[in-house]
């Protein structure tokens, strides 16, 4: 009994050396899974770098609204503005109910032609500078979606909120809406662009947000 004891405790498996082995082998598997967590958690693109993204765009075409055109203007924010804006879903929103109710090619027409107006904007309202910064401020989950809080700040130091709320498509953090000084710009669009479609048809909303697009290019 004394023996099958002792050579129980003798084993290999339960020597002191092994169990000391076993236990450091599990830490380092534990920091392992710890490590690579974070990695694929840091690895992850941050909501706030599509909207520095776009602020930065702006900041280059308000610096140079002095010698550069409208078009040249445009040129340049362009591209950016396709990048972090998720168009499809804006579309889809703005229109509101009537959405489901277009044709393929109605709402290819409209969302190009809202995309172009949304270029057009900011290109138009971004024109020029005066010692202006944006500062990123925070961001707060909301549900699936991230809100990214920014001011745009003035030489004098008066702030413009604008907070951004995005959605992840694709693998990459979009604005779906815009909310300045705590008007959505999402709910505005969509209390005028639904009343018009109500009123006049899709085709009639097209047409106008196409004959401003071009007041704006003139």
């Amino acid at each position: 009994m004394n023996g099958s004891k002792t050579h129980s405790l003798a084993h290999p498996w339960y020597s002191p050396a092994n169990c000391l082995f076993r236990w450091v082998r599990l830490l380092l598997m534990g920091v392992a899974l710890v490590t690579n967590a974070c990695m694929a958690e840091s690895s992850e693109p941050a909501p706030a770098a599509s909207v520095e993204k776009l602020h930065a765009g702006l900041l280059d075409i308000m610096q140079h609204g002095a010698t550069r055109n409208f078009q040249a203007r445009a040129a340049t924010i362009a591209p950016v503005i396709r990048e972090v804006f998720d168009f499809d879903t804006i579309s889809r929103v703005v229109t509101g109910r009537y959405w489901s109710t277009l044709s393929a090619t109605q709402k290819d027409a409209f969302t190009r032609v809202f995309t172009r107006l949304s270029i057009a904007t900011y290109t138009e309202n971004f024109k020029s500078f005066g010692g202006e910064r944006f500062q990123t401020r925070d961001t707060v989950s909301k549900g699936p979606n991230r809100l990214v809080a920014t001011a745009l700040t003035s030489a004098d130091g008066t702030d413009v909120t604008l907070n951004y709320l995005l959605s992840l498509r694709d693998g990459k953090w979009r604005i779906v809406n815009v909310i300045a000084e705590g008007v959505s710009d999402l709910s505005l669009k969509r209390a005028e662009y639904t009343a018009v479609i109500s009123s006049d048809g899709i085709d009639a909303l097209i047409a106008k947000l196409s004959a401003k697009v071009a007041s704006y290019e003139r």
